[in-house]
């Protein structure tokens, strides 16, 4: 099964749902809450929810555009941030078909937790939950996050995902129609497990390299290259697998190129010393100059044509959910995947307290 594109997983950039039964005791108490931006069944999206994710977008579009022209980063944020709400809503359907297929996340959830617990070098879960409370993060919320990133790309991969189809008729149609994409170059594909020495003393920097060897003589022996990546690498990479992109000669360090471009696919280097740090890299394919064979760029085809018919696919699979499902917006916010006729919140006065007793307001059923 092949993974879901990155840019289709629907993560929860930072917002906390809060419960309704939470509301309805302060409710009781006369409390004042804060605004409920969406109902989506029998959850919630408050204004708070909707900050963290605002806030989020931002951050992202900031770090992942750092040295943009200020006009670019603000039109691409003001591109994205008109679907923030939609996407808010998208996760919460998905959060619910996942416990409606009966998937917890529990398994996945402890094994990324003992991932980033590896690759911030902590001894101990305990650790872990220490320095995410140190950084201003709830324990239970980093969980939170966590657990429904896993659950939603759990839903889109068995519910969309595995009903797509490639047929291998439309990679060669497509090989055929556009050649002149794979007149290339000679090229190498990376991926790398990188660990740091930068400010290490001596001493730590030949742990350091015990640590790259031992890891180099697992991979060596079979194990999994992209795991053993995202256990423990230290580069930006790790999330991915480690997977670095594709070079040209002359695009490497000059020790980089001289060991990955004599290697064949699937070959691994040998332990690689740099300044910052030790490099251990595999080749995930050697392109030879000039037109590449069909069977070396089937699988980037099918890739391609997976992630475009995967989009459109996912958001026919979220207007399904919508017509299921019982979603209200607050007037002055915008669902741009609204379906017709859509409900809207209505804000009424609050009723005072009087000794008689109070007709039962029924609560809105959603639809089946």
């Amino acid at each position: 099964m092949k993974s879901i594109p990155q840019s289709l997983a629907l993560v929860l950039l930072g917002a906390t749902l809060v419960s309704i039964s939470a509301v309805a005791r302060a409710q009781s108490k006369g409390t004042v809450v804060e605004e409920i931006v969406a109902r989506v069944n029998n959850s919630i999206i408050t204004q708070t929810d909707f900050q963290k994710a605002d806030q989020s977008l931002r951050d992202e579009i900031s770090h992942n555009c750092q040295n943009c022209p200020p006009d670019r980063i603000s039109a691409e944020y003001k591109d994205k941030q008109k679907d923030l709400l939609r996407d808010l809503i998208d996760q919460q359907l998905l959060i619910e078909r996942a416990k409606d297929m009966g998937i917890t996340g529990d398994t996945e959830l402890v094994k990324r937790l003992d991932d980033v617990r590896k690759q911030n070098n902590l001894a101990t879960m305990e650790d872990l939950e220490k320095a995410v409370e140190s950084s201003g993060i709830p324990w239970e919320d980093y969980k939170t996050q966590i657990r429904n990133g896993i659950l939603t790309q759990e839903v889109i991969r068995q519910q969309v995902g595995g009903r797509l189809d490639i047929p291998p008729d439309d990679v060669k149609k497509y090989y055929e129609a556009h050649k002149d994409q794979f007149n290339r170059p000679e090229q190498v594909e990376l991926a790398e497990i990188f660990l740091s020495t930068e400010g290490k003393s001596p001493e730590e920097i030949a742990a350091v390299q015990t640590k790259a060897d031992d890891l180099h003589n697992r991979v060596v022996k079979g194990e999994d290259f992209a795991e053993i990546a995202k256990r423990y690498s230290e580069g930006t990479t790790a999330k991915e697998g480690g997977d670095l992109g594709r070079f040209e000669r002359g695009q490497l360090a000059g020790q980089l190129e001289q060991a990955v471009f004599k290697l064949q696919r699937d070959g691994v280097s040998d332990v690689i010393q740099t300044k910052t740090g030790f490099e251990i890299l595999k080749v995930l394919a050697h392109y030879d100059a000039g037109l590449q064979p069909l069977d070396k760029v089937e699988n980037e085809i099918t890739n391609k044509l997976y992630t475009e018919k995967m989009e459109p696919a996912l958001r026919n699979y979220l207007a399904e959910l919508r017509e299921e499902s019982y979603v209200m917006v607050k007037p002055g916010y915008t669902d741009t995947a609204a379906v017709q006729g859509a409900t809207v919140i209505q804000e009424v006065p609050p009723t005072p307290d009087t000794p008689k007793k109070k007709k039962k307001i029924p609560v809105p059923i959603p639809k089946a």
